[in-house]
């Protein structure tokens, strides 16, 4: 397998978790992607999902509660605490949720999973196919790949870029290419491939309190006008959507 360059390390994302705030809550069913989750099993029955990338654990600890699925929850660095915090507030019992801290890359699949899923994770990696393969992997045959990030094509990118270059810096852009995306998954084999933008419009800083005036001001300023127009103007938009989701079937 060609070697994969992560453009983030151990260090990065332990400074990344303890600097967050608000980790733990009780998880709505309105939380970006659930409604589509919960659309997609409807046609796709699954009895065991992988969370790849996904500490706290949102996903894995909701689909555990509201889905009663086997739910296993992959990572390179997972705090137990946090994670046992959210499964409380959530009304489930400590270590509800199955845990792999490991580097994915050296991850074996012992078993395989009806479901594979990830939110904002491969565009943290230099080689798009190699970490896709890597979600395969654990794919049972027929099984369901749900694949999400960021998209950083549009508005909300030239925000990153010119007001958080750091953060700009640790996301593949070439990955947010939806004809990458399409083909990738076709060499890999998978079937009944759906890539699309999600969501009207949005706009974030992480840590925005520590970003530059003009950056903080200039998101203010649009986000009222542009959100509501998306509100009349209900349309996805490589310009201004901030997602990009890919489904299929192995």
């Amino acid at each position: 397998m060609t070697t994969n360059l992560t453009l983030t390390d151990h260090t990065f994302w332990l400074n990344y978790w303890e600097s967050k705030e608000g980790l733990i809550f009780q998880i709505p069913d309105k939380y970006p992607f659930l409604p589509l989750i919960r659309q997609l099993v409807t046609t796709h029955p699954i009895q065991s999902v992988l969370e790849l990338g996904g500490f706290p654990g949102y996903y894995s600890v909701w689909m555990k509660k509201h889905l009663n699925t086997d739910a296993t929850l992959l990572d390179y660095v997972v705090h137990p605490k946090i994670l046992h915090e959210l499964e409380k507030a959530n009304g489930l019992p400590e270590g509800s949720v199955g845990v792999i801290e490991t580097d994915l890359f050296q991850y074996t699949p012992q078993r395989g999973f009806d479901m594979v899923t990830s939110n904002g994770l491969i565009e943290h990696f230099d080689d798009t196919a190699v970490i896709l393969e890597k979600h395969v992997e654990s794919l049972n045959p027929g099984g369901l790949l749900l694949v999400t990030l960021p998209n950083f094509r549009g508005l909300n990118g030239w925000f990153q870029k010119t007001f958080d270059p750091e953060n700009y810096a640790k996301h593949n852009i070439r990955s947010m290419d939806m004809d990458l995306l399409r083909t990738t998954s076709e060499r890999l084999g998978l079937k009944n491939i759906s890539v699309y933008y999600d969501g009207r419009f949005m706009l974030w800083f992480e840590r925005e309190s520590e970003k530059p005036l003009l950056g903080r001001l200039l998101r203010k300023l649009l986000w009222l006008p542009l959100k509501v127009f998306f509100k009349l103007v209900p349309v996805e938009t490589k310009a201004f959507s901030p997602y990009i989701v890919l489904t299929a079937t192995k």
